[in-house]
């Protein structure tokens, strides 16, 4: 094999994939050599980010909480721009948050979307892949699965849950030649992350010192680490949490 990190020809369905860091790892993918399928309930970004990452890519307006139009994305999926080998759980929703002001409904929503939307994919994917006997399959965690941040008490259930539900689904379809991972970003560069410190020195300055490398991250450093899990590089890794937080899960 020439370039174990290439994934030339391979089809990556992406969710969450026309902005942040799903759109960062779309275009790692499709530089990699990869074809991308990209999801996500806002028809007009997943336009804007097909015109972006050029012929290698499609978009599929979808909304992964719907959880009984699942089947039917995988089916047209498949049929229609060829078999999943990869699959990358990136769509997610946010809810800051102090746990008395935390709703059943809100908690419901963070945990539909995360979790139950990311599993109920995975095992419409995962039952072609294992026909195949081969498949990838990433999802996206959080330090809020690391660490105790308070006010996201709803996203921490959920970043936790896909945690552990990485590790299941590892123990069992690694045997059919699935292998499933996770990355867990620490702060990164983006728009939402711009916001959040706006008018909050403070806690731009406590995220940084607890940051060894003393920096915030970039979508594309994401990217990177979503195609070498994909990649023939990664053949024998599974079931891991990959850290890609500049040293922020072991600073101090």
């Amino acid at each position: 094999m020439d370039n174990p990190f290439r994934l030339d020809g391979k089809l990556a369905l992406i969710t969450g994939g026309g902005t942040g860091l799903g759109l960062g790892m779309s275009h790692a993918i499709v530089n990699a050599g990869g074809r991308v399928v990209i999801t996500g309930r806002r028809e007009d970004r997943l336009k804007s980010a097909c015109e972006e990452l050029g012929s290698s890519s499609v978009y599929v307006p979808h909304d992964i909480t719907q959880l009984k139009t699942i089947p039917g994305l995988v089916q047209k999926v498949e049929e229609q721009f060829g078999p999943i080998e990869i699959l990358i759980n990136n769509a997610g929703i946010h809810l800051k948050s102090p746990v008395q002001e935390t709703t059943d409904e809100g908690f419901s929503q963070v945990l539909q979307t995360h979790v139950q939307g990311g599993f109920s994919l995975t095992r419409e994917c995962a039952a072609h892949m294992v026909r195949r006997g081969s498949g990838s399959i990433v999802f996206i965690t959080s330090m809020s699965a690391l660490l105790g941040i308070p006010n996201v008490i709803a996203y921490t259930a959920a970043k936790t849950a896909v945690s552990g539900m990485v590790r299941g689904l590892a123990s069992e379809l690694s045997p059919h030649g699935i292998r499933v991972n996770s990355i867990a970003p620490g702060w990164i560069d983006s728009s939402m992350t711009r916001k959040a410190f706006e008018g909050d020195p403070e806690r731009e300055r406590k995220i940084l010192s607890r940051t060894p490398m003393g920096c915030l991250g970039t979508a594309e450093d994401i990217g990177h680490a979503a195609v070498y899990l994909c990649s023939p590089a990664a053949r024998f890794v599974t079931g891991v949490d990959l850290r890609i937080d500049g040293g922020a899960g072991i600073g101090f």
